[in-house]
């Protein structure tokens, strides 16, 4: 029969094998040791003989194996940390803050709300006021810049003092970019004109259809046929003539002979007998 051999072994554990992120210790340890406890009932291998079938007060769990020596015990012990650890509280409920104190603004306020409606029309009228203004110049500014320059409006209109021009002559005046006849003219050149036929006429008008005076005669100094310049005075009728084509206008600027389709062109003018002007425009 086989006796169980007493052996005592003493091993010096480790801390840990691993450690959590934290730093605590962890993993069980797992260690061969004999395996002690108290005699059984029978008195058999004394009061402190081995036992390698009872698991002792510090041992996890023991289990038997057939070794070369006979029935061996595996005993399984659980290191506790060698690291005392500690205990950390932690609150999780909001940490009640205080209210802040609010200022006092008694003081700032009105005694009476009728002062402060008063202002806040008057203001309010102010600001349409200043708005209107605002927009007047804006618009006013805005049509200005439209408007023609003062070069431009210069030209607009011609002022021609008409004791410079005799009876019998003609004056030639540039209003805008275009010539412009006017003749003063004697009796005998009124008479002339009146005496035509008009109904023998190419462009049938009467002398006093194109005059506001009869002594002057105001016109556009181009043909009208391609547009060049009659020269006065001159023409089978004593008016004027455009050499360029052979056209003829008698001494009232109509036409009489020659390609022009049309009468000498009369354009907007005014006779001021007060002032003694001609205006052109």
């Amino acid at each position: 029969m086989s006796t169980l051999a007493r052996s005592v072994t003493r091993v010096n554990l480790a801390p840990t094998v691993s450690q959590f992120s934290t730093g605590v210790p962890k993993a069980p340890v797992f260690v061969n040791f004999a395996a002690k406890a108290p005699h059984d009932a029978h008195g058999h291998h004394g009061p402190s003989a081995i036992r390698s079938d009872v698991a002792p007060s510090w041992a996890t769990e023991v289990k038997l194996r057939n070794g070369f020596n006979g029935l061996v015990s595996k005993t399984h012990v659980t290191a506790p940390p060698t690291v005392p650890g500690s205990f950390r509280h932690i609150h999780t409920s909001r940490a009640v803050q205080e209210a802040p104190e609010v200022p006092d603004y008694s003081s700032y306020k009105t005694s009476s709300g009728s002062n402060n409606r008063a202002l806040s029309y008057f203001l309010v009228g102010s600001m349409g006021v200043v708005s209107a203004s605002l927009a007047k110049s804006t618009v006013t500014g805005f049509l200005s810049s439209m408007a023609a320059s003062a070069d431009v409006l210069a030209l607009a209109k011609v002022e021609v003092e008409m004791a410079n021009i005799p009876e019998g002559k003609n004056v030639i005046i540039k209003w805008r970019g275009k010539p412009v006849f006017i003749r003063h003219r004697t009796p005998e050149e009124i008479e002339e004109a009146n005496s035509v036929d008009v109904k023998a006429l190419r462009d049938p008008q009467t002398d006093e259809a194109r005059t506001k005076q009869p002594e002057w005669l105001v016109m556009l100094g181009v043909c009208t046929h391609l547009g060049c310049v009659p020269i006065g005075e001159s023409g089978d009728y004593g008016g004027w003539f455009c050499p360029c084509h052979g056209s003829h206008y008698d001494i009232s600027g109509r036409i009489r002979a020659g390609p022009a389709p049309t009468n000498l062109e009369i354009p907007e003018y005014t006779i001021d007998e007060g002032a003694g002007k001609i205006v052109v425009g």
